[in-house]
């Protein structure tokens, strides 16, 4: 076999196994996004935009804070390049040895940070949600949520790394689906607190620990699966613990500017005598929407895309890895594009029928379907960056992101101040994804320059499938503005599926390869549930 076959071979594959992977990690989050919406209307009934929505989401966002920084930030861009590196290039018994030294320090980390934090809990509070301090009921039961809350951090880290692990050997199902148990917990939480408890939103705190136990042992059986072996190591000083370490230094920075951002968003929607009241939890339910698709194909792409990328940055096979993110962001923009006019077109619509009941009035409604508007526009982009950063983490580069997330944070900072006056929280909405789309152009420019010119047909790739998701968006809009239904809901799911219809329909026209395979696919299954069954 030729080296061109045989590369060309190796990119087939591994095409194949992303797209394996991805289809994995896409319907495990499918189904914990499906059950976590569930639990987010729940919460909308019972909690609305009021101020002990406010005060769960904060207390529940501080320690997600830090869990990106030791948790998943560290699984994609330290871990799981270093562990595939010790997997390919040292013995079974030496790579459990290396395991075994990053649990060990990670557990302390988690547990030193949990520790800290509790102390100093209303210190963090009045940082992050200044605007709280004006109402003292609000500031301490935010504080009080907080506390309860924070241990969650040393659970839900161990499953980022556990999930590491996983991914390394390419084990995705205990991941894709343990997040489930975190919000069927919440469900189960939500219910029983709104009736038993004066103050339900305490119920919900204690369900976020037992949530974040059940997802660790959630992945214990395909840790054993993989071979998982622990034993308490002799020292900590470790060479690859060093090599995880200077990875991790960039990417702290980058999560510091990370955490800046949620700051800064937070801080300016907190401040209720400019954007109004339930700017918070405005921007959490709207943004639970965004990351439904995000959490669907983004991050399982990503997530699935890492190794592999990994692998060839390793091997220094430049153009597989360079083919490898191109066919990455093709997928991103074939799903989020239509997602993004979809939600554009329909934003008032989507949250009035699935959020507006209970405590989730009209107000709640308006300022949601504001800020899913606008968050929206960046849609394309915030799955953009996932593959993009993917790829600079492969080539074991934290450096580059943290610049970029830097220029990314002054931009949204800057246009948060400015645009939170004229659309209130919207206009904090619009300031990150006017801050993603530049972060997305900046982050390609450089990897394109330091790998070579990418796929050049991408730029007319992304206005293709633009044209095809605007001209079903009009459809859309059309139809739903000038056609009678008896039943919103039901007029909104038949919308959605004659959108993916007519979409499928003119990307076929235009002659878009992902919709060819999913044309190739239907056939294929038409094909085998007529194909007569052979006699026995």
């Amino acid at each position: 076999m030729s080296i061109n076959k045989s590369t060309a071979q190796t990119h087939k594959d591994s095409r194949r196994s992303i797209m394996r992977s991805t289809t994995v990690l896409s319907f495990g989050t499918l189904v914990s996004r499906v059950v976590g919406f569930i639990r987010d209307i729940i919460f909308a009934r019972l909690l609305g935009t009021g101020m002990s929505a406010d005060a769960f989401f904060v207390a529940f966002k501080i320690p997600n804070l830090f869990r990106e920084m030791v948790g998943e930030g560290a699984t994609n861009s330290a871990l799981v390049p270093v562990f595939s590196q010790y997997l390919e290039e040292k013995d079974k018994e030496a790579f459990w040895n290396f395991i075994s030294v990053v649990i060990t320090v990670g557990m302390i980390i988690l547990s030193v940070i949990t520790i800290i934090g509790m102390i100093f809990t209303p210190v963090i509070v009045r940082v992050m949600a200044p605007g709280f301090m004006a109402d003292t009921e609000k500031l301490f039961l935010t504080i009080r949520l907080t506390r309860i809350i924070f241990p969650y951090l040393i659970f839900i880290g161990l499953t980022a790394y556990s999930m590491g692990i996983l991914f390394t050997f390419r084990s995705f199902k205990a991941s894709a689906f343990s997040p489930v148990l975190l919000n069927v917990v919440l469900i189960v939480s939500a219910l029983l607190s709104s009736q038993y408890m004066k103050e339900p939103t305490l119920g919900l705190a204690v369900g976020v620990l037992i949530g974040g136990i059940l997802q660790l042992a959630a992945q214990i059986p395909s840790m054993i699966k993989v071979g998982m072996r622990y034993s308490f190591p002799k020292t900590l000083r470790h060479p690859g613990l060093f090599q995880i370490i200077s990875l991790m230094l960039p990417r702290f920075l980058g999560s510091g500017i990370y955490q800046l951002n949620v700051f800064v968003d937070t801080f300016c929607a907190s401040l209720s005598s400019i954007v109004g009241v339930g700017g918070i939890s405005a921007i959490y339910y709207a943004n639970r929407l965004i990351q439904f698709p995000m959490g669907i194909f983004g991050f399982a792409l990503a997530s699935a895309a890492l190794p592999s990328m990994s692998g060839f940055a390793i091997r220094k096979e430049t153009e597989l890895l360079k083919k490898t993110v191109t066919f990455s962001l093709e997928n991103i923009f074939f799903v989020m594009c239509p997602t993004t006019i979809l939600f554009m077109f329909l934003a008032h619509p989507i949250i009035r029928i699935f959020f507006e009941r209970g405590q989730f009035n009209v107000y709640s409604t308006g300022i949601t379907a504001s800020t899913l508007l606008f968050y929206s526009l960046g849609l394309f982009s915030f799955g953009g960056v996932k593959i993009l950063v993917t790829a600079f983490y492969a080539l074991q580069d934290t450096k580059t992101p943290v610049k970029i997330a830097a220029i990314s944070l002054a931009i949204n900072t800057i246009f948060n101040f400015i645009l939170m006056f004229p659309l209130k929280v919207g206009g904090i909405a619009l300031s990150s994804s006017l801050a993603g789309i530049i972060n997305f152009l900046v982050l390609f420019f450089i990897l394109e320059k330091r790998l070579g010119k990418m796929n050049a047909d991408l730029l007319k790739y992304f206005f293709k499938v633009t044209l095809a998701s605007l001209i079903v968006g009009i459809g859309i809009f059309v139809f739903w503005h000038f056609v009678v239904w008896p039943q919103e809901w039901l007029k909104l799911v038949l919308l959605f599926f004659l959108g993916m219809f007519f979409y499928e329909v003119l990307c076929l026209w235009l002659n878009i390869e992902q919709s060819q395979k999913i044309w190739s696919w239907a056939k294929t299954r038409r094909f085998l549930s007529h194909r007569p069954k052979p006699n026995s």
